[in-house]
């Protein structure tokens, strides 16, 4: 049992550390990721690597194909459609669900992670930033009693995280961003629900077709 868990404890470090090289680009679209490699590199087995492989390939950053192993995830415009779109109708039904039952420390959450996104966007943190825009997210529908639709949702924000960082290069795309990040602090204050959802359902098109922008040029 004790090694058991032991495993799964270095496998959840491997793919942390896996996972923030790919979003960061130390490992490019199209690398090899050997197993034999990795083990030696973090100093164990090759269990736990194996592990971390099968989870990353769940997240889609790595594909596992045969003869090969794993290699990170080509950038796709059919995944960040897919990604999008699910995004689209999953959060603004959590917000609804949630944004009735925010309270005033729900919204001081929020200003104070509005803080840290908009610092994150000044220093150009790429990491931080990513993190902090699912934060925020998350942080809106965190009264919503569906953990089903969370969970999913916190999946397709960390997958879409490796996209939206394409989008630190343009800087007028991260002051929108943050802008309506805003505005929707704002819109929930006001308890304008149905504008809310409407206006977040707006904010997932807009970040969207910016990918999409952006992947056209790569």
């Amino acid at each position: 049992m004790n090694r058991r868990i032991a495993h799964r404890t270095l496998s959840a470090l491997i793919v942390d550390q896996l996972r923030q090289s790919i979003l960061a680009g130390v490992h490019v679209a199209g690398t090899q990721l050997r197993q034999d490699a990795l083990a030696e590199t973090y100093n164990v087995s090759r269990i736990p690597v194996r592990e971390a492989l099968f989870q990353l390939e769940a997240e889609g950053l790595v594909r596992i194909a045969p003869h090969k192993g794993a290699v990170v995830s080509e950038l796709s415009l059919e995944e960040i459609n897919d990604v999008f779109d699910l995004r689209a109708i999953l959060e603004p039904r959590l917000l609804a669900h949630s944004l009735p039952l925010l309270d005033s420390s729900d919204f001081d959450q929020l200003e104070s992670i509005q803080t840290r996104f908009r610092n994150s966007i000044a220093t150009r943190n790429i990491r931080e930033w990513g993190e902090i825009n699912a934060e925020f997210h998350l942080a809106l529908y965190s009264r919503a009693s569906q953990p089903r639709s969370q969970a999913i949702v916190a999946g397709l924000l960390q997958t879409s995280d490796r996209y939206t960082r394409l989008q630190l290069s343009n800087t007028a795309a991260m002051d929108t961003a943050e802008k309506e990040h805003a505005e929707l602090i704002a819109l929930c204050r006001a308890r304008k629900g149905d504008e809310a959802c409407r206006f977040l359902a707006q904010h997932i098109e807009t970040v969207r077709q910016g990918l999409l922008r952006v992947i056209d040029r790569v």
